[in-house]
C-alpha cells in the first residue's frame, strides 16, 4: 500500500504502513511514529472504524523556525563582559548562527558571520531546553567601542528561517547609560 502526506486510508489495524518514501511501520498504538529515512519525523494517527480496522491519517510533523526567546539590546562601558542570548524551535531541529549587521546609509551593507576572526568573541551553541529547540550565545569579552551594533540570532531548518536581533551599546561611563538607556533593555 502506497501512502501520501494527508491522504486517509482505511486499511487493517496489523498492516504494514509502507510509502514510496521508505516508511515501514506496523500498527500497535493510536499514535505511529514513523521517519522517512532522511530524519524527517511523520505520524499516523488511527482511529477505529469497525472492529480488525483503522482510518490511518499521514501527515508531517516540520515546523519551520521560530524564535522563543530573542535577544535583548544591550547597554554596556567598554571592557565589561556581556552576552546575547537566543532560543529557537523547529523541526527538524534547526540550525542557529550568530551574524554582525553591518548597515549603510541605504540600509544593510553586509553581515558578518560570527566569530570571524575576533578574539574577544565566541559563540556557543546547545540544543534545548526542549526538544528540538535550541540557545545560543555571543559572548564578548572585554567590550570595545568596535562591538557596537546590531547582532542578529539566524535559525534555519528544511521548513524556512527565522532571525531576531538585538544592540549593544558601549558607552565609556555607566552614567551615560541612564541617560541614553530604553526602558527593556538591559546592562
Amino acid at each position: 500500500m502506497h501512502l501520501k502526506r494527508g491522504c486517509r486510508v482505511e486499511c487493517t489495524c496489523r498492516a504494514e504502513i509502507s510509502a514510496d518514501s521508505g516508511l515501514h511501520k506496523e500498527h500497535q498504538d493510536p499514535y505511529l511514529p514513523l521517519s522517512d529515512g532522511a530524519g524527517n519525523e511523520l505520524c499516523v494517527v488511527c482511529e477505529p472504524v469497525k472492529p480488525g480496522a483503522c482510518i490511518y491519517l499521514l501527515f508531517s510533523l516540520f515546523a519551520g523556525p521560530s524564535i522563543v526567546t530573542p535577544p535583548k539590546d544591550i547597554w554596556n562601558v567598554t571592557g565589561a563582559q556581556i552576552y546575547l542570548s537566543c532560543e529557537v524551535i523547529g523541526i527538524p531541529t534547526p540550525v542557529l548562527i550568530w551574524n554582525k549587521i553591518i548597515r549603510g546609509q541605504y540600509g544593510v551593507q553586509r553581515m558578518e558571520l560570527l566569530p570571524g576572526d575576533r578574539e574577544n568573541l565566541a559563540i556557543q551553541t546547545r540544543g534545548g531546553p526542549e526538544k528540538h529547540e535550541v540557545t545560543g550565545w555571543v559572548l564578548i569579552s572585554p567590550l570595545s567601542k568596535e562591538d557596537a551594533g546590531e547582532y542578529e540570532c539566524h535559525a534555519s531548518n528544511a521548513k524556512g528561517e527565522a532571525t531576531a536581533s538585538a544592540k549593544i551599546h558601549v558607552v565609556e561611563t555607566l552614567h551615560e547609560i541612564a541617560l541614553t538607556k530604553d526602558d527593556g533593555a538591559e546592562l
